[in-house]
C-alpha cells in the first residue's frame, strides 16, 4: 500500500515556538536552497502479530536531488562527519576522497539499503542507457525500524526507490511518517522525518541552509526543545514509551542531510556536517553506542562538471569560488539551528502508530508542548 504523504503537518512554529536566532526561509526546509528537490515512498500495509516477509509492513524510501540537473554530470562538493558510527550512510569513502556529492541521497530503514543503492544506480542506468559505460557510488542512509516494520521481510523494492525519485520536488516538504521515517521512533515518540531551514544575514551573505533528518533516535527524558526539558515534562507514565525496556530506548540513529547555497570548499562542508552534531546535542540526543548518528552536507555554490573519469570532456581547470572561513560561523549557527528544528518538526508531524506486534509509537502531544513551553514562557502569540 503506497501512502499518500502529506504535506500540512504541524510544526514547531505553527505552535509559537521558535527555535534559535536567526530566520528560517521561506518554507522552513531543505527546499529553502533553490534548486533541492524531495521524494517519498511510504509503505504501509497489514496490522497484527508479525509474519516475516508478510507484514505488518511500516518503511518507505526518501530521496533528496541536490539541484536540478544530474548531480553525476554535474556534481557538488561535500562533506560528512560520523558523530557514532553504528549506521550505514553508503558511498561516503569517495565523498570524503573526492570532496564530491555525485548522486541523489536516500534514506530507508537498515536492511534495505542494499536494494536502494542499487536502484539508483538501476535509475541511472534507465536515463544514460545500458550501452554507455560510467560507475556510480551512491549514498544511502538507513536507521532501524524493526520495532513497528517487518524490517527482515524486506518489503522496499526498486520500484519504490524509483517511485520518489519521480515524486522528487521542491516547495513544502512532507514530515514525520512518511517515505524512510515512516516506522521511525525519536525521544520514545513517534519519529520521522523532519525539515527546516535557515538563512544568515545579508552581511554574512544571505546564505540559506536547509537541513532534513530522519530521527530515529533519543532518550525520552533527554528531549529538549529550545532548552526546555520537554521529556522529562511528559514521563513515560504519561505517554507511553514505544520501547519495553530502558536499554533499546535511545538506541537508535538519525541521518542528517544539509545542504546550502554558499560556496563552500569540501573541508568546509565536513566542518558544517559537524555542526549538525551540535544540533542534535541540544534536542537532547547523545551519540549513544547503540545509535548511528551521520551526517553529510552539500554545497550548491559550486557545480564541478564531468566529475568521473571518461564522463563528459571536462576543462583541465575550471574556475571555483570559495567562502573566506573569516564569514563561516553564521553558517555553524544556521547548520546547529536548522538541524534542532528539524528533529522538533519530525517529532510534531508525526502521528501515533500501531506497528507489528501491537507495538506503538505514540505522537508527542501538541497541547503538552504547548502548555510546557508557555509555562516556561518559550512561546509566541499564535492564534489557535
Amino acid at each position: 500500500c503506497l501512502a499518500r504523504p502529506t504535506i500540512s503537518s504541524m510544526r514547531a512554529r505553527d505552535l509559537g515556538i521558535v527555535i534559535g536566532e536567526l530566520q528560517p526561509g521561506p518554507l522552513d526546509a531543505i527546499t529553502d536552497v533553490a534548486g533541492v528537490r524531495v521524494g517519498h515512498t511510504t509503505l504501509i500495509e497489514g496490522e497484527g502479530l508479525l509474519v516475516v516477509g508478510e507484514g505488518p509492513v511500516r518503511t518507505g524510501v526518501t530521496v533528496v536531488i541536490p539541484h536540478d540537473g544530474d548531480p553525476w554530470l554535474e556534481a557538488v562538493y561535500a562533506g560528512c562527519h560520523r558523530l557514532n558510527g553504528n549506521g550505514e550512510l553508503t558511498g561516503l569513502e569517495w565523498v570524503r576522497e573526492s570532496g564530491l556529492l555525485t548522486t541523489p541521497v536516500a534514506l530507508t530503514n537498515t536492511h534495505s539499503v542494499g536494494v536502494v543503492r542499487d536502484a539508483i544506480i538501476a535509475a541511472e542506468i534507465r536515463q544514460r542507457g545500458a550501452a554507455e559505460t560510467y560507475w556510480a557510488l551512491p549514498v544511502v542512509g538507513e536507521t532501524y525500524d524493526g520495532r513497528l516494520n517487518d524490517m527482515n521481510g524486506l518489503h522496499v523494492r526498486p520500484e519504490h526507490l524509483f517511485a520518489a525519485l519521480d515524486a522528487a520536488a521542491g516547495g513544502p516538504v512532507a514530515e514525520g511518517n512518511v517515505g524512510g521515517g515512516t516506522g521511525m521512533i525519536c525521544h520514545e515518540f513517534k519519529g520521522g522525518i523532519g525539515t527546516a531551514s535557515r538563512v544568515v544575514p545579508e552581511q554574512a551573505g544571505g546564505f540559506t541552509v536547509g537541513v532534513l533528518v530522519q530521527a530515529n533516535h533519543g532518550r525520552r527524558e533527554r528531549l529538549a526543545i529550545a532548552g526546555v526539558p520537554v521529556g522529562r515534562e511528559i514521563p513515560t507514565s504519561e505517554v507511553p514509551s514505544a520501547w519495553d525496556d530502558p536499554v533499546s530506548a535511545g538506541s537508535g540513529s538519525i541521518i542528517v542531510i544539509m545542504a546550502t547555497d554558499a560556496p563552500l570548499l569540501p573541508h568546509q562542508c565536513e566542518r558544517m556536517a559537524q555542526r549538525g552534531a551540535l544540533g542534535i546535542a541540544r534536542a537532547g540526543g547523545a551519540g549513544e553506542n547503540s545509535s548511528g548518528d551521520l551526517m553529510l552536507c552539500f554545497a550548491t555554490g559550486n557545480r564541478i562538471m564531468g566529475a568521473g573519469d571518461g564522463d563528459l570532456d571536462p576543462a583541465m581547470a575550471s574556475d571555483v569560488r570559495a567562502l573566506a572561513d573569516a564569514y563561516i560561523s553564521p553558517l555553524f549557527w544556521a547548520a546547529i539551528e536548522a538541524t534542532e528544528e528539524a528533529i522538533v518538526n519530525a517529532l510534531l508531524a508525526a502521528r501515533t502508530m500501531v506497528g507489528r506486534d501491537g507495538h506503538t509509537a505514540h505522537a508527542l502531544p501538541h497541547d503538552r508542548v504547548v502548555e510546557i513551553m508557555a509555562r516556561y514562557s518559550r512561546t509566541q502569540g499564535v492564534e489557535r
